[in-house]
Parts: C-alpha cells; structure tokens; sequence
C-alpha cells in the first residue's frame, strides 16, 4: 500500500535572510520527513554555548516546502544531549510531539518525563523549558513553533539573550553587549 513519491522540488532561494534552508529547492511532494537532509549548522547559538548542543540533530521540515509563517523541525538527541538552553519566548508559542524514546522536559523548577506519543506546548512568556535524554537511547522529536519578529528569547541560567530581526537571530549578553 506504500507509495514511493517522487521527490518533486521547485528551485526557489531561501525569502527569509539569515534562515537556513536545507537545499536551494521546495518539496511540492509528500517526503520522509526521517531522510530529510539535517541542518548544515548544528546551532545558531554562539560559542560557548554552541557546543552544549552536542548530540542534538535537527531536520528543518518547514523550510523543506518553504514554510515562512513557522517553523517544524524534527529532531533527534542522543543520550545527554539537549534540545537547547533553558529559554522563554516572548512571543513565540512552541509545541513538542515526541516521536520515539524518551526525553525528560525541564520547565521551570519541575520535571516531567515524556514517552513516544505525548505532547506539551509552551505559550509564549510562559515558564522556560528544554528537553533532555537522560535515557540510553536516541530519542526525537517533532517541535513546532512561530516566526515572530521582534520575538525576545531570556535563558534564565545563562548570560545570553536574543532577539529576532528581518535577519534572524542576534544574540547579546544579558548587559546588551553582542556576541
């Protein structure tokens, strides 16, 4: 009953400066969204911060058929790997789905461990939140979120902050200072 669809794409650049597609082309087709190509730049946060993001792998789907109103990304951690830094959006609502595994959600003070097929969304200036695999297994993930501009992003444990332009992400120290 399976159906393998051709890989139908449309060549069309990337509309949203500072957003890294995978590939210069949009799916018009359905796609296995496990064989999506995994973003070329493992994360955006800069160093020191870049390296805690070991273990996380991230398949943009959204940006695959050219989504520009939000993002889905699928993505994969290793054991010990997080999803990102403890954060808060100020605008933007996020929503998880995991897929396979098992991921412990860190929100606030609390914890709450997730197992394939349950799900949490995160309104926007809501409480800070990250995923981890504490388990010995590959766990993943499908994460959706908005594309606010002027979205502001606190990370309560760290000294870095971000704020969203027509450029994408630029990231400061709590005290204003770029990075």
């Amino acid at each position: 009953m399976d159906q393998k669809v051709p890989d139908a794409r449309v060549d069309a650049p990337s509309e949203r400066p500072g957003v890294e597609t995978a590939g210069a082309s949009r799916l018009r087709a359905p796609a296995a969204a496990s064989e999506m190509p995994p973003r070329t730049k493992p994360s955006n946060y800069p160093a020191p911060f870049a390296q805690r993001m070991s273990g996380r792998t991230k398949r943009p789907l959204g940006d695959a058929f050219g989504l520009s109103n939000f993002g889905v990304n699928l993505t994969t951690l290793s054991p010990g790997a997080v999803s990102a830094l403890q954060h808060i959006h100020s605008k933007q609502d996020e929503f998880v789905y995991v897929v396979s595994g098992e991921l412990t959600l860190v929100s606030g003070a609390d914890l709450h461990v997730m197992t394939a097929g349950m799900c949490v969304g995160f309104p926007a200036a809501g409480t800070s939140h990250h995923l981890e695999n504490r388990s010995p297994r590959e766990a993943t993930f499908l994460e959706v979120g908005d594309r606010s501009e002027g979205d502001e992003v606190s990370y309560p444990a760290d000294d870095i902050t971000a704020v969203r332009d027509r450029s994408g992400w630029r990231f400061m120290h709590k005290n204003g200072e770029p990075y």
